[in-house]
């Protein structure tokens, strides 16, 4: 019996996250019920949701943009990613029971929240408002950890996430001056304001260049808040891209792009948890190539795909989270041997390696398969070969490595307690949720937005991608035999961020260093230009003058060095 549904999808979880902030920790327990029954609710009245909107000026604002004005593909669209994030944050809140830290209660919720506020924002400027606080939330995440390598990738990634916010309203600005409209919707790129809307959402989506901020802060944020990480932003922006560029066929380059460069990164990175940040962008690639191809089996592939990612890509996170937990870092030279203690993270480990990898009857085969056959459809070929090196290079990098040097490989002596029981729990859920959505793929079909009748397990296909997984893992055992795969070593590799971690920082020290000489030949010049004047005046200006000088001087160098130490 339907019950009627009729408050903005965001405000329960904002209203648990003013009881977790004022309650007594140890009701932290009645946190999970907020996204089951909120969930639930939604979905048992999806086709009786209440519009809601507020005029605000010349602008409405719409936080519930579920009206007959949308479309049916369009709301489907924001309901299963509203599922999805009801699912993830439930998934997230049991995982992170045994956290007494409120910091970490409050954003996580917040950033859930705010979430699903920006699926179903109906204008820009309502998105931007969702935007902002997906970005500040998410930020606690990474600074809870409390160390000062937390402390500065936070830093980085705020200003990165507040650019990309910036941008959508410079856009949202521009698109209402040109169109008298801030209502989302296909916008394609043919105008200023279209590019900025492309970049926004590409920095949120990690494209190639802008991409850094996540393989930066998510290693370093706690090992809760990495789960919640890497369940909200990008896939936020994955469906942004899928309302306003879906066909626009530069995505489908860009996406390729993405699934190939993080491969070679990842196999030499020894943070396993950086290893899963590599890889989280290898899948963001799939989903924009199905965006970039914009036909009905590539965008259900982009959605069902994204769906699957959060859970398996969130398990992973989570196996990784409860070694951290555990043991006090996940860098693979210093691990190994651990299933001995640890059996059923191993066990939950293999299953998301599994489902990342693609293998039949986990989550990731009958979604990745989708957008590999809509490029073959869309005459793509050799961007067909290119993710067919990335699915293999992804088997190689998390379906391997990740349990490979975690729990096997060396015995490296540890021998931690299994993971608290909730962290279990949670992977529990998150296991089952990817063994039934790849033995039966029609729990999830049913619910895409647009009409599907693909057939994951056809001959073909189940044979295709068994070979492929067979012989990359005869490559890894071969090279690894060999010698030849790269070793785990104990180091920090640096892709584009090098540019702000290293160049620019000290490009502000040597601007610092010519502002110090300037500031002395000024103030000399001055001094001397004042010994010119009468007697009775010179110490009283000289004084005023060599003052006023300094404090104008040392104001810029400050603006200076403030600017260089945010990227330090």
């Amino acid at each position: 019996m339907s019950m009627g549904y009729a408050i903005p999808a965001f405000l329960p979880f904002f209203i648990a996250a003013l009881f977790a902030a004022i309650a007594p920790v140890r009701f932290r327990y009645l946190l999970i019920l907020v996204p089951l029954v909120n969930g639930i609710l939604l979905f048992l009245n999806a086709d009786q949701l209440t519009p809601i909107s507020i005029q605000l000026h010349t602008f409405t604002l719409q936080i519930m943009d579920v009206g007959a004005q949308v479309t049916e593909q369009d709301r489907k669209l924001s309901l299963l990613f509203a599922y999805l994030f009801h699912l993830a944050c439930f998934i997230c809140l049991i995982y992170s029971l045994h956290v007494k830290d409120k910091i970490q209660m409050v954003a996580g919720l917040l950033y859930a929240g705010s979430a699903v506020g920006a699926v179903f924002a109906g204008d820009f400027i309502t998105l931007f408002i969702f935007w902002e606080l997906l970005a500040v939330t998410s930020a606690f995440l990474v600074f809870a950890r409390r160390t000062q390598a937390a402390k500065s990738a936070g830093i980085r990634y705020l200003i990165m996430q507040v650019l990309s916010g910036v941008l959508l309203l410079i856009g949202a600005i521009s698109y209402f001056q040109q169109t008298g409209s801030t209502d989302i919707g296909y916008i394609g790129l043919g105008s200023f304001a279209s590019w900025l809307f492309l970049i926004a959402f590409g920095i949120k989506a990690a494209f190639p260049f802008m991409h850094t901020w996540l393989t930066d802060a998510y290693p370093e944020a706690t090992p809760t808040g990495t789960v919640f990480l890497s369940a909200f932003t990008t896939k936020v922006a994955i469906y942004m891209l899928a309302r306003t560029f879906p066909g626009e066929d530069l995505l489908v380059y860009i996406g390729a792009a993405m699934t190939c460069f993080p491969i070679f990164y990842a196999v030499i990175e020894n943070d396993l948890r950086k290893v899963l940040a590599y890889s989280l962008i290898n899948q963001l690639g799939f989903m924009v190539c199905g965006i970039g191809i914009g036909t009905a089996l590539a965008l259900n592939g982009t959605v069902a795909h994204a769906f699957n990612d959060v859970i398996f890509k969130g398990l992973l996170f989570m196996t990784m989270g409860a070694v951290l937990h555990r043991v006090g870092h996940v860098n693979g030279s210093n691990l190994g041997g651990l299933y001995k203690t640890m059996p059923k993270t191993t066990i939950f480990c293999i299953v998301g390696a599994a489902s990342i990898s693609a293998f039949p009857l986990f989550s990731g085969f009958v979604s990745k398969s989708m957008v590999m056959a809509a490029m073959i459809e869309a005459g793509h070929e050799y961007l067909w070969l290119m993710l067919l090196f990335a699915s293999a290079g992804v088997f190689h990098h998390a379906g391997i490595k990740i349990p490979f040097f975690a729990f096997f490989a060396h015995d490296s002596g540890l021998r931690p307690k299994e993971a608290p029981t909730n962290m279990l729990v949670a992977m529990g859920i998150a296991a089952f949720m990817c063994i039934l959505v790849g033995s039966y793929p029609e729990f999830l079909y049913q619910l895409l937005p647009w009409e599907n009748d693909y057939v994951a397990y056809d001959l073909t296909h189940t044979l295709t991608q068994l070979q492929l997984l067979f012989f990359s893992a005869l490559a890894f055992v071969w090279l690894n035999k060999k010698g030849l795969y790269p070793p785990e070593l104990k180091s920090v590799n640096l892709d584009f961020e090098w540019i702000y971690r290293k160049v620019m920082p000290a490009t502000g020290l040597s601007l610092m260093k010519i502002a110090g000489n300037i500031n002395t030949s000024l103030v000399g010049f001055t001094m001397a230009a004042l010994n010119a004047l009468p007697t009775v005046k010179r110490s009283t200006d000289a004084n005023a003058a060599t003052m006023t000088l300094r404090m104008a001087i040392g104001f810029v160098v400050l603006v200076v060095l403030a600017f260089a130490t945010q990227f330090i």
